[in-house]
């Protein structure tokens, strides 16, 4: 421990900065460094943590209500190889002109492909209509189990995300995540 004045004369002598790096502290921790240095450093590591987070894009799958079978596949099969490489993808199916007066037959084809990822995804937002589409935003989630493996315990553990399983929200009894506090 220095007090004030013996530390401001340091830090004139080196060259540097007396900066406060803790000032709720008891009692508050300063440091002698160059300012200029410690700004450019702090902010070179957030960019480096910033370029190497994922999850900024979402990937879009659309589709129509009158799709065919093999193109329905198709598309699931998109989707499947979308989230397994960790990607968000968007399920979408667009409507034009009279097609808008039976959104139903959108949502029929949208609980088809639905019921095909739920194997693979976690629902994020449930469906809604967006103007013309009726979409849903599916998260990576339960992951296949390779063949022979025992298979998970499907209890809502921590390592599943946050989100509602696509096959529909769980029922009365089921476990809830809980947040942890985060630490400052």
């Amino acid at each position: 421990m220095v007090p004030i004045e013996e530390a401001l004369r340091i830090a004139r002598e080196s060259g540097l900065d007396l900066v406060e790096v803790d000032p709720n502290g008891s009692p508050p921790v300063c440091r002698v460094l160059d300012y200029g240095k410690y700004k450019y450093q702090q902010a070179k590591r957030e960019r480096d943590a910033r370029k190497h987070q994922k999850g900024g894009m979402i990937h879009e799958v659309r589709m129509r209500p009158r799709i065919g079978r093999a193109d329905m596949e198709r598309k699931v099969h998109l989707a499947e190889r979308l989230l397994s490489e960790g990607d968000k993808v968007k399920v979408a199916v667009m409507f034009r002109g009279r097609e808008m007066s039976h959104p139903e037959v959108g949502r029929e084809v949208l609980e088809r492909a639905l019921e095909s990822l739920k194997e693979v995804a976690i629902m994020e937002r449930s469906p809604a209509m967006e103007g013309r589409a009726l979409s849903v935003i599916l998260t990576p989630g339960i992951k296949k189990a390779a063949p022979g493996a025992k298979p998970k315990d499907e209890g809502g553990g921590p390592d599943e995300g946050p989100g509602v399983p696509v096959g529909g929200p769980p029922s009365e009894g089921g476990s809830a995540a809980a947040e942890a506090p985060q630490a400052e």
